[in-house]
């Protein structure tokens, strides 16, 4: 069994708030899948979700390790007595790495873990056999599209484990992202997501092919933004298509030939306080952070 605990942490980046999932594990014990914010209502629910399955908290996993999903760990696990499960990769401290493209036995209940790398390179994909459920933490989300943000995240890992899903995976039976509902469809959400990005790619390369252009210029044609936040999402996500067509030499970048404006500055280097919480902010700003202006053009072939 599966309890969705959602929490209160709603902002454009977390859709309505960070989902944190409490699984039955058999024999009175429960399993805490990325316990969110360190926020002390969400943890009581968290103990709550378990108690009404009849358990108590002796595991904890995470997707990733964004403050987002993983701030509330120390806590929690402080809390619980329960050890904590991550990547090999996370900088979160754990006490255990999850065994990747393994089985993870968890008491009576089995996952399998995937290592998907795109969104971050610590991220992690759980699959449960028994109900098809897929836990997709950042890679796929109830709705919209996710943020491959450079230099955490990268596209041609993205891409590659949305096609490993696909052909690993494509009869799974319900997605649980890490934020938004539930998708029960999953086969049609990762082929939708796969050609997303095919479209996003195709739309650089068409709007290059007029001639150099940088990233603001990029996010405004190709987008036509309505908020300074979005913009800055955009711009990173055409940052992660640059960097693929440049690391293929399909593209080079040079320095632009005059300074950034202020309008370019605020896209490239938002400033994300009030949007989400104070820790986020400064998580989500650094990797977001573009310091110098680039032109960006196809290679002639």
């Amino acid at each position: 069994m599966v309890t969705v605990v959602r929490a209160n942490n709603p902002s454009p980046m977390t859709l309505e708030g960070t989902n944190s999932y409490v699984l039955d594990c058999g024999d009175g014990a429960a399993l805490v899948l990325d316990p969110g914010p360190n926020m002390p209502e969400h943890l009581d629910a968290l103990v709550d979700a378990a108690a009404a399955l009849g358990a108590t908290i002796r595991y904890i996993a995470l997707t990733h390790g964004h403050g987002d999903h993983a701030a509330a760990v120390a806590t929690l696990a402080a809390r619980t007595g329960a050890p904590v499960y991550a990547h090999p990769q996370c900088a979160v401290a754990h006490d255990a790495d999850l065994p990747l493209e393994s089985d993870w036995n968890v008491g009576a209940l089995m996952l399998r873990v995937m290592d998907a790398p795109g969104h971050t390179f610590d991220h992690v994909i759980l699959y449960e056999p028994r109900d098809g459920a897929l836990f997709t933490g950042d890679t796929i989300l109830g709705r919209g599209t996710t943020v491959v943000a450079p230099p955490g995240g990268a596209m041609r890992p993205y891409q590659r484990t949305l096609e490993r899903l696909l052909h690993e995976f494509g009869e799974a039976r319900v997605i649980h992202g890490g934020h938004g509902p539930p998708i029960d469809d999953p086969r049609a959400k990762i082929v939708e997501y796969i050609e997303h990005r095919h479209m996003r790619e195709g739309q650089v390369i068409d709007a290059l092919r007029a001639g150099a252009r940088t990233i603001p210029e990029l996010v405004r044609a190709i987008y036509a933004p309505s908020s300074n936040l979005l913009s800055a999402a955009m711009a990173r996500q055409i940052l992660a298509h640059l960097l693929a067509l440049e690391s293929e030499g399909r593209v080079v970048a040079t320095l632009a030939p005059r300074p950034m404006s202020a309008q370019e500055s605020e896209m490239l280097n938002p400033d994300l306080r009030g949007v989400v919480a104070p820790e986020e902010a400064d998580e989500i700003g650094a990797q977001m952070r573009l310091d110098a202006l680039y032109e960006y053009r196809l290679v002639e072939t």
